[in-house]
């Protein structure tokens, strides 16, 4: 499981206010996943979803379900970092989170963290792909991370 920020959580209106604003119902399990995906520092996988909020009593679908409507009302990003496992986050408004950003996965234990975007730097070259000029595009790094390496 990812780890936890230490900064106040937003309140439950919070919450709420930012999924009816997207145009979703607010219900307890949206709320669930938001406050999950607010306390995370890395993105989160399904399963990491399902762990932390059963005791709530939140079944695989339902939160399943939520996270499909959620990234559909743009108010969480899903990516695939080339193992074939959906990973959520947050979409984030602050500048040290903003929009699409590079991710660091562990080539051993397979930990995936966020990087700054300025961590990485690309330089459009000629041949390549418009969307590396607009920056549209994923940048995903593997690797052995501190622990590993």
């Amino acid at each position: 499981m990812a780890a936890r920020k230490n900064a106040p959580q937003p309140k439950l209106a919070e919450y709420q206010e930012r999924i009816r604003a997207s145009g979703l119902r607010s219900t307890s399990p949206r709320v669930a996943v938001l406050r999950e995906l607010e306390s995370a520092t890395a993105p989160l996988s399904h399963a990491d979803l399902v762990d932390a909020l059963s005791e709530e009593g939140y079944d695989r679908v339902t939160i399943y379900r939520n996270l499909t409507d959620l990234t559909e009302a743009g108010l969480v990003v899903r990516a695939d970092l080339g193992d074939h496992v959906w990973r959520f986050e947050l979409k984030r408004e602050e500048k040290s989170h903003q929009g699409t950003h590079p991710h660091f996965t562990c080539t051993d234990c397979g930990t995936v963290a966020c990087l700054p975007a300025k961590s990485v730097r690309l330089t459009p070259a000629k041949g390549a792909p418009r969307s590396v000029a607009a920056r549209s595009v994923d940048i995903q790094l593997r690797g052995l991370c501190d622990r590993c390496g």
